[in-house]
C-alpha cells in the first residue's frame, strides 16, 4: 500500500511510521548504575566500616600473639582464649551475670508489661508522673544511679536491720529498676499500634478482663514481649555503673572483672573476653531482631 492510498483510507501519517523512540542496549550489556547511585552506596559502606570498626579492632587484636600489644603482630594464636577460660575470674563472673541478667530480664518484662498497660489502657491521677518515673532510668547516668541505689540500700538496712548490700537479692532489684523502662519503651510502641476495638470487641462477646488479656492481648503484644525479654537481658548482662557499688566480696560480674583484671594486666585475655562477649550478644540481637524489627521500636 502506498502512501497515498494510506492516507486516501483514513490513516493518520502519525501511525503509518512511527519510530520507535526505544533506546536499547547491546545485547549482553547490562545497565550500569548511575555514578551517584555507587557513591550513595560506597558512602554506606565507610559510615558502616566506622561504626563496626572497633568491634572488628577488638576481635582481631584477641587473635594476636604478643602478649604486649604490637602492629604488625608477630603471629596469631587462639591461646588468649583459653587463658580466659581457665580464669577463674571471669566463669564465675560469666556466670552470675547469666543469672543476674536473666532474672532480671523476667522481673523487668513482668513489671514493665504491667505498667505499660496500665498507662496505656487507664486513665488516673498521677499518670503522666508516673510513666515519667519509671523511664528515669534511662536518663539518669548509671554511676548516678548505683551511688543513689547503694545509699537507699544503707537505710534500708538501718531501717529493717537486714543486708541488702552485697546479696544477690538487691542486685536483681536494682537491675531489674534497669530493665522497666526498656520493656515499657517495646510494649509500648506495640500498644501504641494495636486497635483497641480487638478489645473491646472480646469483652462483647463474653470474655472477662483476664481472658481478654491472656488470649487478646498478650498474645498480639508477643513480639514486643520477647524483644523485651532478649533486650533486657543484654542491658543487664552488660552492666557496669550501676552494679559496681552493690557486689560484695567474692561475687562480681563479668564487667567488673574485666575492669579488675586490667588493674594488673594489659594482655589480649581482655580482648578474647570482649569477642565473646560480643558473638553472644550479637547472636542474641540477631533473635531479637528475628521476632521484631527493633528499628520500628528503638
Amino acid at each position: 500500500m502506498t502512501q497515498t492510498s494510506m492516507e486516501q483510507s483514513g490513516v493518520p501519517g502519525a501511525l503509518q511510521a512511527a519510530p520507535s523512540d526505544t533506546r536499547r542496549l547491546p545485547a549482553g550489556k547490562p545497565r550500569s548504575l548511575p555514578v551517584g547511585k555507587w557513591l550513595v552506596r560506597a558512602g554506606i559502606t565507610l559510615i558502616y566500616l566506622f561504626m563496626l570498626s572497633p568491634l572488628i579492632f577488638v576481635i582481631w587484636l584477641s587473635f594476636f600473639k604478643d602478649a604486649i600489644i604490637t602492629f604488625p603482630p608477630s603471629g596469631y594464636t587462639v591461646s588468649w582464649y583459653l587463658n580466659a577460660w581457665r580464669n577463674a575470674a571471669f566463669a564465675n563472673g560469666f556466670l552470675l551475670s547469666l543469672q543476674l541478667a536473666a532474672c532480671a530480664a523476667i522481673g523487668g518484662v513482668i513489671l514493665g508489661v504491667a505498667a505499660s498497660l496500665a498507662l496505656a489502657r487507664y486513665r488516673f491521677p498521677g499518670r503522666r508522673t508516673l510513666g515519667n518515673v519509671l523511664l528515669l532510668p534511662l536518663v539518669v547516668p548509671g554511676i548516678v544511679a548505683g551511688i543513689a541505689t547503694y545509699l537507699f540500700y544503707l537505710r534500708a538496712e538501718n531501717l529493717f536491720d537486714v543486708d541488702i548490700v552485697g546479696t544477690f537479692g538487691g542486685l536483681v532489684v536494682a537491675h531489674i529498676c534497669l530493665t522497666i523502662p526498656w520493656t515499657m519503651r517495646l510494649v509500648g510502641a506495640s500498644l501504641a499500634q494495636i486497635d483497641g476495638t480487638i478489645e473491646e470487641a472480646a469483652r462483647n462477646l463474653g470474655a472477662g478482663p483476664w481472658r481478654t488479656l491472656w488470649r487478646v492481648t498478650l498474645p498480639m503484644l508477643r513480639p514486643a514481649i520477647v524483644a523485651a525479654v532478649l533486650f533486657s537481658f543484654i542491658v543487664s548482662f552488660e552492666n557496669l555503673e550501676l552494679t559496681l557499688p552493690l557486689v560484695g566480696p567474692g561475687k562480681t560480674t563479668l564487667p567488673i572483672a574485666i575492669m579488675q583484671y586490667l588493674e594488673f594486666n594489659l594482655d589480649p585475655t581482655i580482648a578474647a573476653v570482649s569477642a565473646a562477649q560480643i558473638v553472644l550478644l550479637g547472636i542474641v540481637m540477631l533473635i531479637t531482631d528475628r521476632f521484631v524489627k527493633l528499628s520500628q521500636v528503638i
